[in-house]
């Protein structure tokens, strides 16, 4: 199969655009700077906490009327007359040549497998292994077995790009649950998010990981573009 370039640009937090040769993604927009084109353009939510979801969203439909949102089951108060679909954990969705299906979280909402003309995207929304040190021994124990759980769901997914959260709050645990999103899934690219305004966390994990088969994306400021080639 012939290799299809993928236009990524990082826009905030855990929010991107992605462009391929026909369709642009839109992933957990909530602020900053968004470029609609003149592709097809799905917009994603994973869920509605405030750094993941913002309504404003809707508005783009008034420049694009063709555009599609696909947002997790829990988010309500949509506007009358967009074009939605609600997904639920495993529940399944074609929209034109584009398959969707979504994952679980450890904590809201859904994650999302997309699926398109041979390009296969993960965005994990809060999905993660969230290791708290504030939490007692049951509560870490229970986290990380929600987690393994769900991934081991995905296992033998082929994954092109996986979007996914290093969070620094986690303190040394911050890129755990990536580590072992590489381990058990193997994509081929791993773009890290979900880190506010801390832009050494991004770059600190890259580093670590420049041995890694999965190529970890160096993500330096808000609006970077990355050109792909998968």
């Amino acid at each position: 199969m012939n290799k299809q370039d993928i236009k990524i640009q990082y826009i905030y937090h855990s929010g991107f655009r992605i462009e391929t040769e026909k369709h642009i993604f839109i992933f957990d927009y909530f602020q900053g700077q968004v470029v609609l084109g003149d592709k097809q353009t799905i917009v994603f939510s994973s869920h509605s906490h405030p750094d993941h979801y913002n309504p404003v969203i809707f508005s783009w439909q008034n420049d694009k009327p063709d555009i599609h949102y696909v947002l997790s089951h829990e988010i309500s108060s949509v506007p009358k007359g967009v074009n939605v679909s609600f997904l639920s954990p495993y529940e399944e969705i074609v929209i034109g040549d584009v398959y969707i299906k979504a994952f679980g979280s450890t904590d809201l909402g859904v994650s999302f497998l997309v699926r398109c003309h041979g390009l296969s995207l993960f965005h994990a929304g809060d999905l993660n292994w969230w290791y708290w040190w504030r939490d007692i021994p049951e509560e870490i124990t229970k986290a990380e077995l929600l987690f393994k759980e769900e991934i081991a769901k995905m296992k033998g997914q082929k994954i092109d790009i996986a979007f996914f959260p290093v969070d620094q709050r986690l303190e040394h645990h911050y890129c755990t649950g990536a580590d072992y999103f590489i381990q058990e899934i193997g994509p081929q690219y791993l773009v890290p998010m979900h880190f506010g305004d801390d832009l050494t966390t991004p770059v600190t994990y890259a580093e670590k990981m420049k041995d890694s088969p999965t190529k970890v994306i160096k993500i330096t400021e808000e609006e970077q573009e990355i050109l792909l080639s998968v």
